[in-house]
Formats: structure tokens, C-alpha cells, sequence
């Protein structure tokens, strides 16, 4: 069992990432949400990096890679939320991405899925299935298909990031710079769709706010990681999905429905049953 710190670690985590995707969700302009995400985690990147070790030489083609494909992530978030509610769009983007991790595994490196995992993929695949049969709204139906094109982006950096977070022996640094490498180019993208005039300070403290859960969740994971056994607090961090749709059902208003409800549990349940498969 873990020990009930570290639980309520991870369920902290759980909540600040959820949190952060439900704060992005709310506001009126999604697009310029994702993107003062953006600069504010390259505000805190500015201010924290010049305290942190440096990052290994072995390291940066991974960031490079890492930075290019959390551009996409920060964009396809954005989308998947000007289309669609959290009890759609976030269970597929945090769900389906560590399946695809799993089987992407098992193609190219023939690694063997016990049970336990087709089990969960199974159970994960349901709840895609249920949440996609939920209802005909064609906004709905795009907000799918964006977050299901960004479940396989979260798969790539997460099998990238596995081999440059060891390289970099610094996690935070290496998440960190992601953030400025990657917010030119995005913001350039998502200023096609959007205004991106100076914030208000109260917009500056948002992004800065959000970009920091985004960061602490991340962290407070791998603090965790280094207390307990990987599977069980990786599995326990799946919480979020559910999180995510509590909170947008009490915050936001979202009614999911037991259709929505269930495919979000389906993929909670799936999400954890791979986390626990043993490798």
C-alpha cells in the first residue's frame, strides 16, 4: 500500500492537472487560455532556470523534440476545448495516450502485455467507444477528433521524455525549458485564430497560476515516484480523469450524463489497470 502521504500527494497532482484543463475550459476564448498557459510557464522558466542545474548536452535534442511536440499538445488542447466539454475531450486526451504508449511498445519493441493490460485497453477502448456514441453534436464530434490527435501527441512526448528526463538527471529543468523552446512558434499558430494583445494583470496571473499546476502536478508525480512504487502511484494519478469531470460538473456546469460518466470510469479504470500491469 502507499503510504497516505504520498497519496495525498498524488491526489493533489490529480487535482492541479485536472484543475488547470477545467481553468483553461472556462474561459470565454480557449485559444488565448492555451496560450497564456504558455507564456506564463515561460515567465516562471526565466525566473526559476538560472537557480536550477543545468541541463546535460545529452539532453537537448530530447527538449528540442519535447518542445516541438508540447507546441502541438498546447494547441490541440486548445482546440479540443473551443469544440468540446471536459467530460469529452479530457478523459480521451489523458486516457487513450498511455494505451497508445503500451501498444506503441509492444509493435515496435515486441515487448509482451500481460493480461492485465489488454484488460485495461479493453476497458479503455469501451469507454472511447461510449463517450463517441454520447451524442450526434457535430462540435463534439471535431472536439473528439482533437483530442484523440492529441492523446497520440501526449504518447510521443511521453516515450521521448522517458529517455531525456534520465539523460537531463534534472526534471525540472528539463520541463521547464520546454516552455519558452516551444511558446513562439504556438503562439504564432494560435494567433491566427485569436487575439494575443498584451494581458491584463489578472489574465498574467492566470496563465502564470495555470502554468504552475501544470508544472507542480508534473513534479509532485516524480516526488512520489521517489517515495513509493512507480505502477501504484502512476495509477493513482489516473484519478484525474474523474477529477476532471467532477469539477467540471460542479465549476462549470458540464452535465455529462451516465453515458459521459461511464466512459469517463471506463477509461479511469483502463488507464490504472495499464499503470499496474506489470512490465
Amino acid at each position: 500500500m502507499l503510504p497516505p502521504h504520498v497519496v495525498a500527494v498524488v491526489l493533489l497532482a490529480a487535482v492541479l492537472h485536472a484543475g488547470w484543463n477545467v481553468a483553461v475550459r472556462a474561459g470565454r476564448d480557449r485559444r488565448r487560455e492555451s496560450a497564456l498557459m504558455l507564456v506564463g510557464g515561460a515567465v516562471l522558466a526565466v525566473v526559476l532556470l538560472p537557480f536550477l542545474p543545468a541541463l546535460p548536452a545529452a539532453a537537448w535534442p530530447y527538449v528540442l523534440i519535447s518542445s516541438l511536440l508540447n507546441g502541438v499538445f498546447f494547441i490541440l488542447v486548445a482546440e479540443a476545448y473551443a469544440h468540446g466539454g471536459i467530460a469529452l475531450a479530457y478523459p480521451l486526451m489523458r486516457g487513450v495516450a498511455p494505451m497508445l504508449t503500451l501498444v506503441t511498445s509492444w509493435l515496435l519493441l515486441g515487448e509482451a502485455l500481460p493480461p492485465l493490460a489488454w484488460i485495461g485497453i479493453a476497458a479503455i477502448c469501451g469507454g472511447v467507444v461510449t463517450l463517441a456514441r454520447r451524442r450526434g453534436d457535430v462540435a463534439e464530434a471535431r472536439a473528439a477528433r482533437f483530442a484523440l490527435a492529441n492523446a497520440v501527441v501526449i504518447s510521443a512526448y511521453t516515450l521521448n521524455d522517458a529517455v531525456g528526463v534520465r539523460l537531463s538527471h534534472t526534471p525540472l529543468t528539463y520541463t521547464l525549458w520546454m516552455f519558452p523552446l516551444s511558446a513562439i512558434p504556438t503562439l504564432l499558430w494560435l494567433g491566427r485564430s485569436t487575439s494575443l494583445h498584451v494581458p491584463s494583470l489578472v489574465e498574467a496571473a492566470r496563465g502564470i497560476c495555470g502554468a504552475g499546476a501544470s508544472i507542480g502536478a508534473y513534479s509532485l508525480v516524480l516526488w512520489a515516484m521517489t517515495r513509493a512504487p512507480v505502477a501504484p502511484v502512476a495509477a493513482l494519478r489516473e484519478t484525474s480523469i474523474l477529477l476532471g469531470v467532477v469539477l467540471a460538473r460542479l465549476l462549470l456546469g458540464e452535465r455529462p450524463g451516465r453515458r459521459g460518466w461511464s466512459g469517463a470510469a471506463a477509461i479511469a479504470a483502463g488507464a490504472a489497470l495499464l499503470r499496474l500491469a506489470p512490465g
